[in-house]
């Protein structure tokens, strides 16, 4: 009985712990929605305070039409969605190529290929920006080109998501690849027909990475995006600072928006995000 007893309150324990780090973590979205809901003369009050008396909800429109949110948003999507699409032709076939086939070099391409995952993001702005500055990406008013720096990158594969498809396509058995093989099907229609649909949970959490890493970019628009009207939303949000005042609760507001579209797409996907995870393992 005490035995029993004993693993009760271990596991009670267990998930107060848990139950106490998820309320940590959890605590500056709370905070970003009360304030949120606030009138602005309660943001900056000590003791801080949660939620007022008085909940306004005008916040909330007042933000939207504060700034261009809706073309800011409409940028944001179509960006994200042309990155997803961009992921999703290049990192499969790729990592089809270093897993499942083959052929000379294939070994030392791949490490190479990883090899770069070290390199930050700031070795190689500079070089970066000056050759999207040379073919005339940087400030070109046309919407398309001068999205091209945070779109036209997507389309040449990611050496994470490579890594990642790779180290899942080697779990698959390689029975099935044969088996097919004997039965007279090509390459393309073994990726396409027999690894693809078995790839869901894998490829669902690529495409969730890249989502929100591109709705989050900060950096990246702000070094190569020039004209307003091609501000994704990250951008938009710094309209709401001004030199002399800061719409504190209108930004708040803004910024649980911002976070919906994320929050929404994890609710959905969670499954096969940690399926995705878990089976991406170390073989190979």
């Amino acid at each position: 009985m005490g035995y029993y007893q004993s693993k009760t309150m271990q596991t009670i324990n267990r998930h107060l712990l848990l139950l106490a780090i998820s309320l940590l973590f959890l605590l500056p979205i709370i905070w970003m929605i009360s304030t949120s809901l606030k009138p602005k003369d309660q943001v900056f009050v000590y003791p801080p305070q949660f939620f007022s008396g008085t909940l306004i909800w005008q916040n909330y429109p007042n933000a939207l039409q504060f700034i261009d949110f809706w073309r800011y948003f409409f940028n944001t999507v179509v960006i994200s969605g042309l990155n997803v699409l961009g992921t999703l032709v290049s990192c499969p076939i790729v990592a089809y190529g270093f897993s499942r086939m083959r052929w000379r070099l294939r070994e030392p391409l791949f490490y190479l290929c990883l090899s770069t995952i070290m390199l930050p993001f700031l070795a190689v702005m500079v070089p970066t920006y000056v050759l999207f500055k040379s073919l005339n990406w940087i400030g070109n008013p046309n919407v398309l080109w001068g999205w091209a720096p945070l779109i036209v990158p997507a389309f040449g594969g990611s050496p994470l998501y490579i890594f990642l498809l790779r180290q899942f396509y080697l779990n698959l058995p390689a029975e099935l690849s044969e088996a097919a093989m004997i039965d007279g099907a090509s390459e393309f229609q073994i990726f396409s027909r027999i690894i693809i649909p078995l790839s869901k949970p894998a490829i669902t959490t690529v495409c969730i990475f890249t989502f929100v890493g591109t709705w989050t970019d900060f950096l990246g628009p702000r070094i190569f995006i020039t004209q307003k009207l091609q501000y994704t939303l990250s951008l938009g949000l710094l309209d709401y600072f001004s030199l002399h005042q800061t719409e504190w609760t209108y930004l708040m507001a803004a910024c649980v928006i911002f976070v919906l579209p994320v929050m929404i797409m994890f609710f959905f996907a969670q499954r096969l995000f940690v399926e995705g995870i878990s089976l991406s393992g170390i073989k190979g």
